[in-house]
């Protein structure tokens, strides 16, 4: 697969059922309720990517990540075809201990990963471009607890998760239904996966992440999307992406491997992600992170395209900083932001997609900390290039809570970084020279034709900010914030309406959910 070939966005399987089409009145009503953006699919970025190494600095930066890969190897525990996938391709295996000759990965990835691709989803108005100046804005992933101002902080059930995707699917800026949004810690370990990829499918039209805790589990989520879109399709055409961690430092688990050769022989998308805490998983600086970063990634990267060339894949990291004095890890700050801005530079060398970023916080509730932390990490990674940004919306408490009220003020966020990324508009009506010419010297704008024509879609305006005076906002009972939030989450919630789904692949669903789950006992591991 050629990483240069056009994919039409459009495209999808004979049979499946798309998303209504509007007209002009639509469009408008849209970007009157978007406060001026038209809802899109992904976010098309604009702005040059900002950059923080120049080529020596780049050059030293991948120098060093061979010697690593060449001098110290990456470990490869408990799977013997994986090392012996290694061995074939040339490397050297000493044990669980795989070393590479210098420049071999890079090689493997050049020749064979795409430099973007299309995820389909099940409406394909919602088809997600991953790679070039697209970004995509997906929900946070993993949090066993939930918290809203009415409930506090508890752990997450199904009913939990299922509202999270229903609100990740009627949010504008939300491009993704996600992955583990939350862990429903009501249903047995064995089998939730089951629920969670069947609520995805079931509760949004959009592109979802498959299971990646068992390779049953992943091959589980590839038979439900062949339920879905038909099993040429699914090996034809990229319908899933998920998240395979390296076991930082240097390491890769058999659980990641399993699951990742059983998305990639499916040609399936992987997203390769060191997941560093630095100081605990990497040094402490940030040019020493971003050679381990580089070594695990495409040790990761090059493995996938050994099981299938061609297959999809994303360079992907996840960095935080520490306190050196509790060992927490900590979000918004500096140095993170840095390996983020290095790393996609890494990426683009690289030529393929990259991963990171989202609305990170350490703090418990969505408050003036977790605001500006999480502003520290969305903003820098889409200026970045960021292509798939996990974590953006709902993140609490170091990834352990996901927050409704967070979650609707992160994605009203996101809408406010796709218009910031858009760019100046330089067309006719941009420039605007018959409102200059219509208004002239010590006069104002307000009334003039252009304005008029404008007005309601020039400016972008939050769903969750209040701009009203000091005595509206007293009437309206001096809300702040995070209580306006919990208002719109549940009236978002009471609005929602299901997408449309083909009553024979609902059944089909459903008949297979019940046969895996009859199939074995409930079990917690």
């Amino acid at each position: 697969m050629s990483g240069t070939e056009s994919v039409d966005v459009g495209s999808a399987p004979a049979g499946r059922r798309g998303g209504r089409s509007g007209g002009g009145r639509e469009a408008r009503q849209a970007a009157r309720a978007s406060g001026g953006a038209v809802r899109s699919p992904y976010v098309t970025r604009n702005l040059r990517p900002f950059e923080v190494l120049d080529e020596e600095g780049l050059s030293i930066i991948e120098t060093n990540a061979d010697t690593v890969l060449e001098e110290i190897g990456i470990e490869f525990h408990d799977d013997a075809e994986a090392l012996e996938i290694w061995r074939a391709a040339g490397a050297a295996v000493d044990g669980t201990r795989v070393r590479f000759p210098r420049g071999m990965l890079r090689k493997i990835i050049q020749d064979n990963a795409p430099a973007e691709f299309i995820q389909h989803a099940r409406n394909p108005a919602n088809n997600l471009r991953i790679g070039g100046n697209a970004t995509v804005f997906a929900p946070a992933y993993g949090p066993p607890f939930v918290r809203d101002l009415d409930n506090g902080r508890r752990y997450a059930t199904i009913e939990d998760f299922r509202n999270f995707v229903k609100l990740a699917y009627m949010s504008k800026a939300m491009h993704h239904s996600g992955g583990t949004i939350c862990e429903p810690v009501d249903l047995p370990v064995n089998k939730r996966h089951l629920d969670m990829v069947a609520s995805h499918i079931r509760y949004s039209d959009k592109a979802f992440m498959g299971s990646v805790t068992a390779p049953s589990r992943a091959q589980d989520t590839v038979d439900m999307a062949k339920i879905v879109f038909g099993d040429d399709f699914v090996e034809n055409n990229c319908c899933i992406i998920s998240l395979i961690n390296a076991n930082s430092p240097m390491t890769y688990d058999d659980t990641m491997l399993g699951a990742l050769k059983v998305y990639a022989r499916h040609n399936q998308a992987c997203i390769v992600s060191p997941f560093i805490l630095s100081g605990a998983m990497s040094p402490v600086m940030v040019a020493a992170t971003l050679t381990q970063i580089l070594a695990e990634a495409m040790a990761g990267m090059a493995f996938v395209q050994l099981v299938r060339p061609g297959a999809p894949v994303v360079f992907g990291t996840f960095a935080s900083s520490m306190s050196m004095q509790s060992g927490a890890p900590t979000f918004g700050t500096p140095e993170p932001e840095l390996v983020i801005f290095g790393a996609a530079q890494l990426a683009r060398r690289l030529g393929v997609p990259f991963r990171s970023g989202g609305s990170l916080t350490a703090s418990k509730t969505a408050d003036a900390q977790a605001a500006y932390e999480s502003a520290n990490t969305l903003q820098p990674a889409l200026l970045a290039g960021v292509n798939f940004m996990l974590h953006a919306a709902g993140w609490l408490e170091g990834g352990l809570v996901m927050g409704y009220e967070k979650f609707v003020m992160d994605a009203d966020q996101c809408g406010m970084q796709q218009a910031l990324v858009g760019g100046i508009d330089l067309s006719e009506n941009g420039q605007g020279l018959d409102a200059i010419r219509e208004v002239g010297p010590g006069q104002h704008y307000l009334g003039a034709a252009h304005t008029l024509a404008n007005f309601e879609t020039a400016f972008w305006r939050s769903d969750i900010a209040d701009n009203n005076s000091f005595e509206q906002w007293q009437a309206e009972g001096e809300q702040d914030a995070a209580q306006r939030a919990n208002t719109r989450y549940k009236k978002m919630l009471a609005d929602y309406v299901a997408p449309d789904i083909d009553p024979g692949i609902s059944e089909a669903l459903d008949e297979f959910v019940a046969r895996k789950k009859a199939a074995e006992p409930d079990s917690n591991i």
